[in-house]
């Protein structure tokens, strides 16, 4: 798979200063609404929601993930 970081994402979702679970929330939503091959970024700073629910949802679901720690928060790539 291709490095997913380096891509320009189709759509971004900024669920900064929301907690469990709201950002998988709103990324599984998001998500239902993109086509397939799309690649959304999600800035989070939900360590629960980077580091747990939101990789471990795009694995089951079979989408390609990648993250990176910026500064205080997560950009977390999802392809669908």
């Amino acid at each position: 798979m291709s490095d997913l970081i380096s891509q320009e994402p189709t759509e971004v979702l900024d669920v900064l200063g929301r907690v469990c679970p709201y950002p998988l929330v709103l990324t599984k939503k998001k998500l239902q609404k993109m086509g397939d091959g799309t690649l959304l970024k999600v800035l989070c700073d939900a360590p629960a929601s980077a580091e747990d629910s939101i990789p471990k949802y795009a694995e089951k679901q079979g989408f390609g993930f990648d993250s990176v720690k910026v500064e205080e928060h997560w950009e977390l790539y999802i392809q669908k």
